[in-house]
């Protein structure tokens, strides 16, 4: 069994409350628009990392993580890639990628909007988590962290905080 966080569009800010939603996490996957490289090594250090770069992101981001990175986890194959769309919008890139790597699970970022849906047309789990930094025009911060178990995912959990918020609350 994996347990997976899953974020995106941190844009130069990782939340510290990040730091306690993904403590049991065994890895972080980031969907891009890091922002800069700090943020990149805050989470290096805290946990094992998949990423990609987003559209945001500079040439040393560039240098360290690909556009699009395909990997298997447990029993899934796995595509993550900052700009994707979504089942029934998909991207022209994600597209062609649909035909030649069918893989099982799509993740992505770029829309800073939550979205987590079955397409059942192409077999496919897709997942954006929203946007986790303060940068953009959404109000909530989001992320989610879910696990693995061969080809089942499960117990999904939305960790949402309201814009540069970084205080718990009870």
């Amino acid at each position: 069994m994996t347990r997976v966080g899953i974020l995106s569009d941190t844009h130069g800010f990782f939340n510290p409350l990040l730091f306690t939603f993904f403590k049991q996490c065994d890895v972080l996957w980031h969907a891009g628009d890091w922002g800069d490289m700090l943020t990149v090594e805050k989470a290096e250090q805290f946990k094992p990392l998949k990423s990609v770069y987003g559209n945001i992101d500079g040439k040393e981001i560039r240098q360290v993580f690909p556009e699009v990175n395909i990997f298997t986890v447990e029993d899934l194959k796995v595509c993550l890639l900052h700009i994707g769309g979504y089942p029934q919008k998909y991207s022209p890139q994600f597209n062609k990628i649909l035909l030649t790597e069918k893989p099982d699970v799509m993740i992505c970022g770029h829309s800073h909007i939550l979205k987590v849906m079955r397409d059942t047309k192409n077999n496919i789990m897709h997942f954006n988590p929203g946007a986790a930094g303060n940068k953009g025009f959404h109000n909530i911060c989001t992320a989610i962290r879910l696990k693995i178990d061969g080809k089942r995912m499960y117990d999904l959990e939305v960790w949402e905080i309201k814009r540069n918020n970084t205080e718990a609350t009870i």
